[in-house]
């Protein structure tokens, strides 16, 4: 059936949609959901939606993934009903409990990739690996498919590394302080990184407060080539696009079955041959036990193994932020104070010493935790961190002060003596974003006190910042109605009474 073309102008996130007449789907034979092919010079499929508004009869309406895909859109175009992928028999296979095959999954990577796909395919897709797990052949098997469906770095260097944490707790800034002490080391380290999906800061959300992050391949190994190290944000270079894909629908869901292979094809897209993986571990983090912490570290060895990647793991402690920062400006300052040995902020010193050294130990140096030491006590980290600045467009010569934070601010006290005992991580963050974090870049949360302080009656535990006043209200009304922190002596054994039935708001953690 010939139909006139509508350039429409709607972006239709990433998938190929058209808008049909009811009267025209109809002719045609097709539903809303369902698949037609256009034809002209070039062929692609899309996926119709169904108005009898937006489009008249005998015309179609093109999003702009289909306008970006003709290039000069051809005045007619020839639709016709389009097969169903076999990519959705794949996928009910495995609804079913069967185990899919290297090819099986391929099709199905690539559906979502080229946006074959709708919505509520892929979300069963996902639900089905939640349901039924997926094996570490299924896991390989999507990790490669995720790489090949994508763009590659494609460095040529012999050694590249990388580290990575599978996230869940707040104020974890040790990137800014890992890529330039690996960086000066003469290693090269390609850093990739996600904005915030539930945290009060990604990396590349820390990072955007000192440099650019939104660099095309092409800057970034331009940068890698000057520098040996990057801090970029990954959505821009369409490496594993499939995945940014995936946890969206993940997000949607609170679900998140794709852990490893999303991790790990993300490092093999970059070209990584040895890779270390920070694993937190505790109450409020992902990874709640030492047990659960070294079956994940097994898998994931396994699975660098099977990709041809050299892969360590790290159990770090996760029971609450690392340092003193939370929030995009305010952890940006405190890396940059670190580097520049103006303040001591022994866990995420400690933290970041002991992820560089392992990057060190497993590409052959010896002492790794003394050499990331020395590196930040001689300035090199904190040269190498302004060289990688001004290479991704920054400011070379920023001070901390000149990071700017909130404004707007309100102080949480102690209402008794005693110690800190406990941080609810997942308060905390939620405070942070209330507060306006990670969009506001300067608002988020400055810690006097942490787990183990001595605190006295009114001492400031912590300082929320934010740049509207309305936010900051929202904040100050989730610290009414939470317990964030628990202030009381090492042989109190109550942590709080619950008189009626709590409302539970626990927050999902997904972070890349």
């Amino acid at each position: 059936m010939e139909l006139i073309s509508d350039v429409l102008g709607i972006e239709s996130g990433g998938r190929p949609i058209v808008f049909l007449n009811k009267v025209d789907a109809d002719e045609i034979g097709v539903a809303a959901s369902g698949r037609v092919s256009l034809r002209a010079k070039k062929e692609i499929t899309a996926i119709v939606n169904i108005s009898t508004k937006t489009v008249k009869k005998g015309h179609i309406g093109l999003s702009e993934d289909v306008r970006q895909f003709f290039g000069t859109v051809p005045h007619k175009l020839d639709v016709e009903i389009s097969a169903f992928p076999k990519s959705l028999h794949f996928i009910r296979n495995k609804l079913e409990g069967k185990k899919l095959l290297r090819g099986e999954i391929h099709e199905i990577v690539k559906g979502v990739v080229d946006g074959t796909l709708n919505e509520s395919e892929i979300a069963s897709f996902v639900t089905a690996l939640h349901i039924r797990g997926l094996d570490l052949d299924e896991a390989t098997n999507l990790s490669l498919s995720m790489v090949e469906t994508g763009k590659q770095l494609n460095l040529r260097n012999k050694v590249i590394v990388d580290k990575h944490s599978i996230g869940g707790v707040p104020g974890d800034k040790t990137t800014l302080l890992v890529v330039p002490i690996i960086a000066a080391a003469g290693l090269v380290i390609p850093k990739t990184s996600s904005r915030a999906i539930t945290s009060a800061a990604g990396t590349a959300d820390r990072a955007e407060c000192l440099m650019q992050v939104n660099l095309s391949a092409r800057e970034m190994k331009e940068t890698i080539k000057k520098t040996n190290g990057c801090m970029v944000w990954g959505g821009a270079l369409e490496l594993a696009p499939a995945d940014d894909i995936f946890v969206r629908t993940e997000y949607s869901l609170y679900i998140d079955p794709l852990l490893l292979p999303s991790i790990m094809s993300k490092k093999k897209a970059v070209g990584a041959t040895h890779v270390v993986l920070d694993i937190p571990t505790g109450r409020g983090a992902k990874v709640k036990t030492i047990n659960e912490a070294d079956y994940l570290a097994k898998e994931l060895i396994e699975l660098g193994r099977r990709l041809k990647i050299h892969t360590h793991c790290v159990l770090s402690y996760g029971e609450q932020p690392v340092g003193y920062t939370i929030g995009p400006a305010l952890e940006a300052r405190e890396a940059l104070e670190v580097l520049m040995n103006e303040t001591n902020v022994p866990d995420l010193i400690d933290k970041a010493c002991r992820i560089s050294g392992a990057i060190f130990e497993i590409t052959g140096r010896k002492n790794g935790y003394a050499m990331a030491q020395e590196i930040i006590r001689s300035g090199r980290a904190e040269q190498k961190l302004r060289q990688i600045i001004a290479s991704q467009g920054g400011n070379p010569k920023i001070k901390p002060k000149e990071i700017e934070i909130g404004d707007q601010t309100i102080r949480l006290k102690a209402k008794s003596d005693g110690k800190l005992l406990w941080i609810n991580n997942s308060s905390i963050v939620e405070i942070a974003r209330m507060a306006g974090a990670p969009k506001d870049k300067g608002a988020g949360i400055l810690f006097n006190k942490k787990i183990g302080d001595n605190v006295s009656r009114d001492d400031v535990i912590f300082t929320v910042y934010a740049e509207k006043s309305r936010k900051l209200s929202r904040a100050t009304d989730l610290i009414e109605e939470t317990n964030p922190v628990g202030v009381g002596k090492r042989t109190d054994m109550i942590i709080h009474m619950v008189r009626e039935i709590p409302e539970l708001k626990g927050s999902f953690v997904l972070e890349r």
